[in-house]
């Protein structure tokens, strides 16, 4: 895992993995222990991972404060994101949000947790369609200028939005965004639309979460789960992913060209699933999030995995998307006879 990757235009080195820390912690029922962490976050560091990713919300706060009890004389050689904005007290409405309060509080919080004198990244962690982005713009820049934050990232926010931000921070010398976080895997492509080209376009680096989708790209579902209904107020995963739309006719078609491929590579389907994002172009890092040591070591080997071109047309064919208007028009026209002769004339 010693070969890095700039996060955008910061100029910043991170893994081409990272380690995703949601699952440190068994706050919310699920996830590892605090022994079983330790050893994912040691093995992760001695094969020379640098990214560690967190949030403030992250099983209640237990995620940042056991990274900030692992880290000790690592502190300087790690590049450690965390995000806010997601409401952590329900009884107080602006314990989320946007807004410099929330933005401001969760800082200092996450700052505390992490026993850290500053955050790499912060990611707004998604758009909550009130807040004005000069005003989380001027926030986060206060906070860059103070040393507690030193590069801006964002995450599940439209790309009108994004736009709109990094050229206002272009125009009024505030700190750029550097990094953009979003859903991408064999199932969910949709980002291919707009965000990553946006990304691509205004210098942000993208960091992929949910390279799995959930899990089903492991395998574990069949045809057999899609027909049986969720059950009211069951926590499973599999309730979760058929109420999500996840699992679904077409994402169990492309289920089955992974585990084709899986078997002709003679690997698990995880790391086949994990290797497709970690290779493309479009990304600059990857999360993964696993809740033990040998989960882990699985997932490290897709950083090896190969495809042949036919493989990875394959795997590209069965999950591709319609792009949409106006992509889809602009791409006819420019096929077209007529455009083709206009351009023959420049």
């Amino acid at each position: 895992m010693d070969q890095y990757r700039l996060l955008g235009r910061s100029g910043l080195r991170i893994s081409r993995l990272g380690l995703g820390t949601m699952t440190f912690g068994t706050d919310w029922g699920w996830g590892a222990n605090q022994d079983e962490s330790r050893r994912i976050f040691d093995a992760y560091v001695d094969h020379g991972g640098n990214f560690i990713d967190c949030a403030n919300v992250y099983t209640n706060g237990t995620s940042e404060s056991w990274i900030g009890s692992f880290v000790h004389d690592k502190r300087d050689r790690l590049v450690i994101a965390t995000k806010y904005a997601i409401p952590t007290n329900r009884r107080d409405p602006n314990s989320g949000g946007a807004h410099r309060k929330s933005m401001i509080r969760s800082v200092e919080g996450s700052l505390r947790r992490l026993k850290s004198e500053y955050i790499d990244v912060l990611y707004l962690h998604a758009w909550d369609f009130t807040t004005p982005v000069e005003q989380i713009l001027r926030a986060m820049d206060d906070l860059v200028i103070s040393g507690k934050v030193l590069y801006a990232g964002i995450s599940n926010t439209p790309a009108w939005q994004i736009a709109k931000m990094q050229t206002l921070a272009d125009i009024r010398a505030l700190s750029p965004l550097v990094a953009l976080q979003v859903e991408y895997n064999l199932i969910q492509r949709t980002v291919e639309r707009e965000l990553l080209p946006a990304a691509d376009d205004l210098g942000l680096g993208v960091v992929a979460y949910s390279p799995l989708a959930e899990g089903i790209l492991s395998g574990m579902y069949s045809q057999l789960d899609l027909m049986q209904p969720a059950v009211k107020d069951d926590s499973s995963r599999r309730s979760t992913v058929l109420s999500l739309g996840t699992l679904s006719d077409r994402s169990l078609k492309i289920i089955d060209v992974v585990r084709n491929v899986a078997r002709e590579l003679e690997r698990p389907m995880p790391q086949v699933a994990l290797a497709w994002v970690i290779q493309s172009p479009s990304i600059a890092a990857v999360l993964v999030g696993v809740r033990t040591l040998d989960q882990f070591m699985e997932n490290l080997r897709a950083l090896d995995l190969s495809f042949s071109d036919e493989q990875l047309s394959r795997l590209d064919r069965a999950s591709e998307i319609e792009l949409g208007y106006p992509h889809d028009y602009l791409i006819k026209l420019m096929k077209s006879e007529y455009m083709g002769s206009t351009m023959n004339l420049l």
